[in-house]
């Protein structure tokens, strides 16, 4: 008897978790996605503990090993131990699946594969699947279907992700390998090296696992830029692949989304070289020692390496204070939306550009390329910069507060925390603990993103049946 009730008991448990799982995952992807993340970081923690994942077969302190499941899932890149020295073979896979996983989002590897295991996608799955690839679903609320993705078109959208993440990869492994193995490295060594460095650019991570990380191949232009292409393509994000994939060059059948990630995104590389060419030219430790040629180049990788990729050639410790602010600006930024970028995203920064030329040309719609952008989508982009403005403020003073050290120093390693970027200053590897748990918990609502964040905390909140009397403040 007491084992039948023991039994009974436990399958009264199991029957609660399970209609709480699925609760979870159905009412809100959201709420599912942080889930989802949470567990992958805790088992990615875990497996970095272990002896067998150091060097020297020793167990890696708590804040080490969380911090640096968290930059991987997160696919940040930002670390406070030597990755090249630190992790053994064992570690280094884990990371290496932790990017991959991390890098196509959750909802979408989930979907994904359900779609390998049951040939097709149910209704429940393709809106998982769609609040990965589009924010505004998971923010609740009716979304027209005159957008980026249709409901209808989400499988063809998650074919278009697992072939396009596969192919992207081992194009720039295949490129890499012969580049590394003629630069002098064991062709063995190569033989990991070059798809792990592939993994770390499409998925803007921009981990290095050799000594000296890209220092070898400062001169390197093809390695370098290898390494921009993958980190462009990867920062582009899924549903514009899938876009190009479907119009290719047909640039008037390219949706909205489509054309402002690609304008926006050129015009940011394209700004963010000429600045870095500005502020660093005569900078002797950085471009200052460099011909107009290296220095042209190197600007050009620069821009592209602060909006998401992490690589860096040069010292970013010995930047100018005005090129850290800069470069905090465009990695506030970051790539495309349901990218393997992190940052405010560059949509949110073209949709506020077009709300202010709308304004001051007193037009009584936001309008581009003949469609009008709704004042919800306006709504959602402000907020993510209100809050990813507000998250990255209280992270730069709670560490400013703790460590002491320099402002602009902490600020920019804070906003490269936040957009998932993995540049620093030196300032991460020297955080106390304390310190390193706060940029870990900047890292994860980054990746995350502030949207996300804000539909799974309103998910239960109540529709309003009525409206308020109106009246204007006075604004300005």
């Amino acid at each position: 008897m007491p084992r039948t009730h023991a039994a009974r008991s436990f399958s009264a448990v199991a029957r609660r978790t399970i209609r709480l799982g699925k609760t979870v995952t159905t009412s809100s992807p959201s709420r599912f996605a942080i889930v989802v993340f949470s567990a992958l970081i805790l088992i990615t923690t875990a497996l970095l503990s272990l002896p067998i994942a150091t060097a020297d077969r020793r167990v890696t302190p708590l804040a080490d090993a969380l911090f640096t499941a968290m930059s991987t899932i997160c696919v940040t890149g930002l670390s406070t131990v030597d990755m090249a020295t630190h992790w053994s073979g064992f570690g280094r896979a884990v990371i290496f699946v932790g990017v991959n996983v991390g890098g196509l989002g959750v909802l979408t590897l989930a979907s994904v594969m359900g779609l390998v295991i049951s040939k097709r996608l149910g209704l429940r799955a393709k809106l998982i699947a769609a609040g990965d690839t589009n924010p505004m679903r998971a923010h609740g609320g009716p979304v027209n279907e005159s957008q980026t993705v249709r409901l209808g078109e989400v499988g063809a959208l998650l074919r278009t992700v697992a072939i396009s993440a596969f192919t992207i990869e081992a194009v720039l492994m295949v490129l890499l390998y012969p580049a590394f193995v003629v630069a002098g490295a064991d062709p063995l060594t190569a033989l990991w090296e070059a798809p792990f460095y592939a993994a770390m650019a499409f998925t803007n991570t921009g981990f290095t696992p050799n000594p000296g990380g890209l220092t070898p191949f400062a001169s390197n232009y093809y390695v370098l830029t290898v390494l921009m292409l993958g980190v462009f393509l990867g920062s582009l994000g899924f549903p514009v692949i899938y876009t190009l994939a479907r119009q290719r060059w047909h640039v008037r059948r390219w949706s909205l989304h489509a054309k402002l990630t690609m304008i926006t995104t050129v015009l940011l590389f394209v700004a963010g070289a000429a600045v870095f060419l500005l502020l660093e030219y005569d900078n002797p430790k950085t471009f200052g020692s460099m011909d107009a040629g290296d220095t042209t180049f190197q600007a050009f990788f620069m821009s592209a390496m602060t909006r998401s990729g992490g690589f860096s050639v040069v010292d970013v410790g010995s930047m100018n204070g005005s090129s850290l602010l800069a470069g905090s600006m465009l990695m506030f930024v970051g790539g495309g939306s349901a990218s393997t970028a992190g940052g405010i995203k560059v949509t949110t920064l073209a949709v506020l550009a077009l709300a202010v030329i709308s304004e001051a040309k007193g037009r009584p719609s936001v309008q581009a390329f003949g469609r009008r952008i709704p004042s919800d989508v306006q709504r959602v982009a402000l907020s993510v910069v209100a809050w990813g403005a507000t998250v990255v403020a209280i992270s730069t003073i709670a560490i400013c507060q703790i460590t002491k050290y320099d402002v602009v120093d902490v600020l920019f390693d804070v906003v490269s925390a936040f957009g998932t970027v993995g540049l620093s200053t030196g300032v991460t590897e020297r955080l106390p603990d304390a310190a390193t748990y706060i940029l870990a918990a900047t890292i994860f609502m980054g990746r995350v993103g502030t949207v996300t964040l804000a539909a799974a905390v309103a998910a239960t909140s109540r529709t309003q049946l009525y409206s308020l009397p109106v009246e204007r403040p006075i604004v300005g």
